[in-house]
């Protein structure tokens, strides 16, 4: 009776015709066989070897913001293992061939610190490696072998071009195993893990694992569009790679000079949450919100005050926070740009000449709370003094009760008030004077100063 009722079902399923769903279209996979075969050649193992040496402590952490803690700090981990470190360190990494004269480009952390680096070609042959120029906050280098044969090239393709759904090919040498070829799809783009500020990666299902780190992330058109550098331990399916592009605005700086040169304007930013949108009288959730200004900065001598929301910078949109230290970094220095602010509920257009970018001068990017229960006092010299800080505007939190909504906000003892909706704190009294206007379920906004940063904080009067 089963078999009679599986039978007939079969026959049924059989005779339906089924056809695309009107407004899709088929769409047909790439040919991975011809794609692998090609593009093969191109790719390399990496083999990295340290002298014995102190254990130090690991240049880049992915997860580990430089802006403070970050939720995905327990779940990155490296693309490789050093090996005991008495008879020093081995690593093996990926990368891939873009000159035929022989440089190779790979991540910044599979090299980092060695003292000698191997390139094993596709054929077999192993060339040493000279490190030609690196970028640790994209995480990405520029080798150079010399050979006397013009090598494979993997061609760099447009990773703006790429949509999510999109075919992705991974070569590399995940666990030592050579020539491993894995596809998937692109599954989301601009991702934000907390690497570093200019975050904007691509996250991939193609199988990646330790040793594809530096490997290439092709397209279906054989393209370049990612280098493979991040995973989350214990995860399935969720990788990170470099979008090309990135690469390709500082391979130059790299082969000529051997290190990038960024742009910088010297600013604190933080994202323009809901809250904070309708308190600035904007229809949407954008642009990124100057909390801070860095004396005789660009920023400052360009006009831009804090509490403006940059919108535009040299004619690209700010769509959100991050995309604002990419742009800065990418342009060149003494350039002069146009930068499009939200003032006082009206646009105003400031025009910014860009300064070089020094060492932990990135543009700092702060986090925003959402949610009063707060004591405050009036900020004296005396005070001043012995809190050992330089301000003497504004008032000094002096309490904080539990579960209010201050402290969900993160605000803490000895934060110093300087703001209250746009208006300037000097005393106690124009604090309260600030607070008495607004009622129940109104959304307040602090810019508050804690240690040596400052960032606007939204609370909603309980």
């Amino acid at each position: 009776m089963r078999t009679t009722t599986y039978f007939l079902a079969a026959v049924l399923f059989a005779s339906l015709t089924i056809t695309p769903t009107q407004g899709f279209c088929q769409y047909t996979p790439p040919d991975f066989v011809s794609l692998a075969k090609k593009l093969k050649p191109a790719v390399v193992n990496i083999s990295t070897e340290k002298k014995p040496k102190a254990r130090r402590q690991q240049p880049r952490q992915f997860g580990t913001s430089p802006f403070g803690n970050d939720p995905f700090q327990d779940f990155f981990d490296r693309f490789f293992e050093d090996q005991p470190q008495s008879r020093g360190q081995k690593s093996l990494g990926s990368g891939f061939i873009i000159s035929e004269d022989g440089y190779v480009l790979t991540n910044n952390h599979v090299v980092d610190g060695a003292d000698e680096i191997r390139v094993k070609l596709n054929s077999g042959k192993e060339l040493k490696a000279e490190l030609k120029g690196s970028d640790p906050k994209l995480d990405i280098a520029l080798l150079k072998v010399t050979t006397t044969e013009k090598l494979p090239i993997a061609g760099l393709g447009d990773s703006d071009e790429i949509e999510v759904g999109e075919w992705v090919m991974a070569i590399g040498t995940p666990f030592g195993l050579s020539e491993t070829v894995t596809a998937g799809i692109v599954s989301a783009k601009g991702r934000v893990i907390g690497s570093g500020p200019y975050d904007d990666f691509i996250q991939t299902d193609a199988s990646i694992n330790p040793g594809n780190s530096g490997g290439p992330l092709f397209n279906a058109r054989g393209e370049v569009v990612g280098i493979n550098s991040a995973i989350v331990a214990g995860g399935q399916g969720i990788g990170f790679a470099i979008p090309v592009n990135m690469a390709k605005s500082v391979l130059p700086q790299l082969r000529d000079t051997g290190k990038v040169t960024r742009g910088w304007i010297g600013v604190s930013i933080q994202p323009v949450t809901k809250d904070l949108a309708d308190s600035f009288g904007l229809s949407a959730e954008k642009g990124a919100l100057v909390s801070e200004i860095v004396p005789e900065s660009p920023a400052e001598k360009g006009g831009i005050k804090t509490g403006d929301i940059i919108l535009t910078f040299d004619g690209k949109e700010i769509k959100e926070m991050n995309d604002l230290p990419r742009l800065v970094a990418a342009t060149a220095t003494g350039k002069k740009v146009a930068v499009v602010v939200m003032r006082d509920g009206k646009e105003e257009t400031l025009a910014l000449t860009i300064d070089k970018l020094k060492d932990g001068d990135d543009e700092t990017m702060v986090d925003s709370g959402d949610k009063l229960g707060i004591a405050v006092r009036q900020l004296t010299k005396e005070l001043a003094a012995s809190m050992r800080i330089n301000d003497q505007d504004g008032v000094v939190v002096s309490e904080v009760k539990p579960d209010s909504a201050a402290r969900a906000a993160g605000i803490q003892r000895g934060d110093i008030i300087r703001d209250v909706n746009g208006k300037k704190i000097e005393t106690v009294a124009d604090y309260q004077k600030a607070l008495a206007s607004f009622k129940k379920d109104k959304v307040v906004r602090l810019l508050v100063k804690h240690g040596n940063s400052s960032r606007f904080v939204t609370i909603r009067i309980e």
